[in-house]
């Protein structure tokens, strides 16, 4: 397998960051953290996972408004990387984190059941 979407997606990853923290200004946009951007090996395609602080209601406004934004996102990325062709962006949130949060909630309530036995 080849190292370049890797370091491709990576690459991504850094500016999204940025893109979305400094350039955008959707007040539909929350706190978003770019988790991570995993690019097919074409590089034709980037899916860009977020994790946003807030309720319900805010990470479907702030995915609204990334979804609205993904042209600009799209020519701020390929005036920052040096690409043929800059792939076609997807946002997509980050699930593994609510699950790694409930699964410690989860070993902190049984670790306290048998302490209390």
């Amino acid at each position: 397998m080849s190292l370049r979407p890797t370091r491709v997606g990576e690459q991504m990853k850094k500016e999204l960051g940025e893109i979305i923290g400094r350039k955008i200004q959707d007040p539909r946009i929350g706190f978003v953290t770019v988790t991570d951007v995993e690019v097919t090996g074409d590089l034709q395609q980037a899916k860009v996972f977020i994790s946003v602080l807030g309720d319900d209601e805010q990470k479907e406004n702030t995915l609204k408004g990334l979804a609205k934004a993904k042209g600009f996102i799209r020519s701020e990325i390929g005036q920052r990387i040096r690409l043929r062709k800059t792939p076609e962006i997807s946002f997509e949130f980050d699930e593994s984190i609510n699950y790694g949060n409930r699964i410690d909630t989860l070993l902190h309530e049984i670790n306290k059941q048998s302490n209390q036995d």
